[in-house]
């Protein structure tokens, strides 16, 4: 089974392959739109992967004036195809808004998460999920349950054939922060532990005993691509708006984040004995 395309990555390789044939003939972007009749607009919004509807004639005009080769040619054309389609999280724009975390998820080779205040997405269980869905916010019952089917639908890529590799540092404070009640936290607790047994999943915990961190900024996601036209972006979000981080350099500052609290936190072993010890106190509690 073929992995689902992502429009916005096949955007963005087709505006970096676009730009380097254009500065590789040392042409300014007026000078190629005025060369091709493509409108300057039309060329920039392109170049800048925001367009969203690519006419065929305009690839095949730029991919003349840059004497693309047969191959390239249809490469171009095959991305610019491609990214029209349409993802599952297209009907789930209610929960996702317009910026759509699966949307790079599904072509990620490897995704590197701290969370600081919960567990994160992709390692949820769907009663977790749902807690969460109902403290965070006042909505309905419908809504709540919309949310937790988008979440439940993006961890789909964790088992797929080739999965991305997940390494996820996580907050002691999202361990002990209880949901509606102990069974669910145990429930949430014992998922972890299993998912950690899977040979694309790492997970640490940071424990409060590391002191003050590099990530007291706030939980993030780093997601790397397994080609070398897609470069890595950070994910973040606050109360009312999510961020897709592309700059270069600021990117960079997040994998050092990442690095530091990756050497802060307990090793893979320890930090599973970590969450059990956790949650066999969640029990004795419950017994108690």
């Amino acid at each position: 089974m073929n992995h689902p395309i992502s429009p916005t990555v096949r955007r963005r390789r087709l505006a970096r392959e676009l730009r380097r044939l254009r500065e590789a003939h040392g042409l300014k972007l007026s000078v190629a739109a005025k060369k091709t009749s493509v409108p300057q607009s039309t060329l920039s919004n392109i170049e800048s992967a925001e367009a969203r509807r690519i006419k065929p004639r305009d690839i095949d005009a730029l991919a003349d004036l840059y004497e693309a080769p047969a191959d390239i040619r249809a490469a171009l054309q095959e991305l610019a195809l491609e990214s029209k389609e349409r993802g599952w999280w297209s009907s789930y724009k209610d929960v996702f808004g317009g910026n759509a975390l699966p949307d790079f998820e599904v072509e990620a080779s490897m995704i590197r998460s701290f969370e600081c205040q919960v567990i994160p997405g992709l390692l949820q269980t769907p009663r977790y999920s749902e807690a969460i869905f109902r403290g965070g916010r006042a909505c309905g019952a419908d809504a709540i349950q919309r949310s937790v089917d988008a979440r439940v639908q993006r961890q789909s890529i964790l088992h797929r054939h080739h999965p991305p590799h997940l390494w996820a540092v996580i907050d002691e404070a999202a361990l002990r922060r209880q949901p509606d009640g102990p069974e669910v936290m145990c429930e949430q607790l014992q998922h972890l532990i299993n998912m950690a047994t899977h040979h694309n999943i790492d997970l640490q915990v940071l424990p409060f005993n590391a002191g003050m961190h590099s990530g007291l900024s706030g939980s993030f996601y780093l997601l790397d691509f397994p080609g070398e036209l897609d470069p890595s972006i950070v994910y973040t979000e606050n109360a009312t708006d999510s961020l897709f981080v592309q700059d270069p350099e600021s990117v960079q500052r997040f994998v050092t984040i990442f690095s530091d609290l990756n050497a802060a936190a307990l090793r893979a072993t320890q930090s599973i004995r970590f969450i059990r010890q956790i949650m066999e106190s969640v029990e004795q509690h419950e017994h108690d």
